[in-house]
């Protein structure tokens, strides 16, 4: 019995072996076909697979183990011949070739080359090259777009045609946006911008943009609806969107509140809470009015209540440091706004995304072209247009002018690099000793010496007391060279010129800095001649001014040589102005003020000449007097010598008459 068995299984596995023998030869025949007809036709390949299907089931149908069977199929699978797919050309027309960008890979110069090799513009094959050369440059400007170089983009992104390639626009902008959610401002701003010129782009752009909200929030998709609430609160922001949007986005996740549209409220009110607080305060009143009765009834997580409570913060302090549009992304006066409500019904139009032939092609770059030059200007299309051409003379020009730009330093860069190593030199120096010797190492181009004066000064005028410290060094500068001595005359008057817009403590040690260059002769005082000691002439902070610097010059040189000074006939022609002899009015002036700053000895001469002005006044009118009579009694002797010529004349023809009638 037993043999008959084990007779039985021998005779079955024996049965099994020729079954896989005969198989493996089958498959042998079959992979040698396989390989003979790789390169037939698709009606060989469909035949073969038919055939190794039937077989596979035939033999599946017989009693055969998993393991046997799972190999054999792998072994099917692997040998089975793979299809040569045929060459990516991007100049055949195989569909195989355009893949979903466009097609393979063509670098720029190569892409330029073959635009000016066709011939008809109007062409389909140029019609795609310059659609793929239109979406790569709307990429790359959106890309690189941030707050600093958002003024240079626009009229680049203005350049293209935002008209043909708006759905490009829009969809670079919303990739973009999701890929770097940190500059959500920055892309509201440019479609800001977009929006003033071409309403169409931006409200296909919102509607895009409200279509990808809705979906997320159908689908649960947390970062996609951040993204897009975001990109929705700064459009509301910048006004391309209405604020209704904004009620009812935060009405529709407030409805059946839970921790994730709850938080994703609290992140939308805090982006756009400013400008909701100018345009409905309302509506901000009931959606807060909403925060506050989730709050009371304490069914949403803890960290998301403490959310609630920074916000409600936030609204108290009026949102500060959330502003509605930061001042360098302010770039647009007459906004335009798009009602786009969640309820409507919205069209993607997504077959603007892709490249459709225009028969009217070359009409439509023309009123484009049209359009372009009234946005940026002529001057700007004539430059496109002249880099088109790529003319020699063309480029030789536009290098001459980067050279011209390069030189043209409009942002002083170079000046406040010298006045901060100056005020660093200054104020890093032990004595005024080695602060002479740094300063005179510094080079300075020509011109540039005024800068020294101005930064010296206004070193000084910043101190809280006086320092000799400045005095000193300016009395080094001005021994130096005649030029630092004419550059502080000029400092001097400009200084007292604009002296009532100083403090008393900076008047002050402008006064005390001058009157040291004046006692130790350094400055000439013939600058004195600007100040003019009137009434009328005079405000507070010049009176104040001049009190302290005649102070000054008295202490150091004291009074009797101050007197001596001022008394020098040299200097009377200068200090007209400061000492009056004009007008008794303006005399007693200026004594009573050096008298009252307790300098009255310097104005002993005025003194002597008020006293003697009546004397003075008296002296002149006589002169005056006898000047009138002697030029009259000179007039009447004239007179008398005419009369008595002309009587003697008159005498002797009288007498001649008379002779004449005697002989007769």
């Amino acid at each position: 019995m037993l043999d008959s068995i084990h007779m039985g299984r021998h005779d079955g596995s024996s049965e099994e072996d020729e079954r896989v023998r005969r198989s493996d030869r089958e498959r042998g025949h079959r992979g040698s076909n396989t390989r003979v007809t790789a390169d037939k036709p698709s009606d060989d390949r469909q035949k073969s697979r038919s055939e190794s299907e039937r077989k596979q089931e035939g033999l599946l149908k017989r009693d055969w183990s998993d393991s046997q069977r799972d190999k054999l199929r792998n072994e099917e699978k692997s040998e089975v011949a793979k299809p040569k797919l045929p060459e990516l050309n991007p100049s055949d027309s195989n569909a195989m070739a355009l893949g979903k960008t466009g097609g393979v890979y063509i670098p720029p110069f190569k892409l330029a080359r073959m635009m000016n090799e066709v011939e008809d513009k109007s062409s389909v094959e140029y019609q795609r090259l310059t659609w793929d050369a239109l979406r790569k440059s709307i990429n790359g400007l959106v890309n690189k777009v941030n707050a600093s170089n958002i003024k240079n983009i626009i009229p680049e992104l203005f350049a293209e045609n935002l008209i043909r390639g708006r759905g490009l626009f829009c969809r670079s902008c919303m990739k973009s946006q999701m890929a770097s959610p940190g500059f959500t401002d920055v892309f509201a701003a440019l479609v800001a911008v977009i929006n003033a010129k071409f309403p169409e782009v931006a409200e296909l752009l919102l509607k895009r943009v409200v279509l990808q909200l809705k979906r997320a929030y159908k689908r649960n998709d947390k970062p996609q609806l951040l993204a897009a609430v975001k990109f929705i609160a700064h459009l509301v922001n910048q006004q391309v969107a209405e604020e209704i949007i904004a009620l009812e986005l935060v009405s529709l996740l407030l409805e059946t509140p839970t921790d994730d549209s709850v938080e994703v409220a609290v992140g939308f009110v805090t982006e756009c809470g400013a400008i909701l607080q100018d345009l409905t305060p309302k509506g901000l009143h009931g959606i807060f009015e909403r925060f506050r009765g989730i709050l009371h009834e304490g069914d949403i997580d803890k960290r998301v209540q403490y959310l609630i409570e920074g916000l409600f913060a936030i609204r108290k302090a009026k949102f500060q440091g959330h502003p509605a549009v930061r001042p360098e992304l302010d770039l647009v006066e007459e906004k335009y706004s798009h009602d786009v409500s969640l309820n409507d019904k919205i069209s993607p139009d997504t077959s603007l995304d892709v490249f459709k032939p225009d028969p009217d092609f070359i009409e439509n770059e023309k009123k484009y072209e049209a359009l372009k030059k009234e946005l940026l200007g002529e001057d700007e299309s004539e430059d496109e247009d002249g880099s088109d051409a790529s003319s020699e003379e063309d480029g030789s020009d536009e290098e001459e002018d980067e050279e011209q730009m390069r030189i043209r330093d409009e942002t002083e860069t170079n000046l406040v690099n010298l006045r901060r190593t100056i005020y660093l030199t200054i104020m890093s120096s032990v004595d005024f000793e080695e602060a002479g010797h740094k300063l005179l190492k510094i080079k300075l181009e020509p011109g540039q010496e005024m800068e020294l004066c101005i930064m010296l000064l206004e070193c000084c005028s910043q101190e809280r007391t006086y320092l000799r410290y400045y005095g000193l060094l300016g009395q080094r500068f001005c021994m130096i060279n005649k030029i630092h001595q004419e550059n502080f005359e000029k400092c001097f008057v400009q200084q007292y010129s604009m002296i009532h817009r100083l403090e008393t403590n900076k008047l002050r040690n402008v006064a005390k800095f001058f009157a040291h260059l004046l006692g130790t002769d350094t400055l000439p005082w013939h600058v004195l001649a600007y100040i003019r000691l009137t009434e009328e002439d005079t405000t507070s902070s010049s009176r104040i001014f001049i009190k302290i610097l005649f102070q000054e010059l008295s202490e150091h040189l004291g009074i009797r040589l101050l007197n001596e000074r001022l008394q020098d006939p040299t200097m009377q022609e200068s200090l007209e102005s400061i000492f009056p002899k004009d007008n008794p009015k303006n005399t007693r002036f200026a004594i009573n003020f050096f008298t009252s700053i307790g300098l009255g000895g310097i104005t002993e001469s005025l003194r002597e000449y008020l006293k003697n002005m009546p004397r003075l006044i008296m002296q002149q009118q006589k002169q005056v007097a006898e000047s009138e009579s002697s030029s009259g009694s000179d007039s009447s002797e004239s007179d008398s010598d005419t009369d008595s010529s002309s009587s003697s004349s008159s005498d002797e023809s009288d007498r001649e008459k008379r002779k004449r009638r005697r002989r007769a």
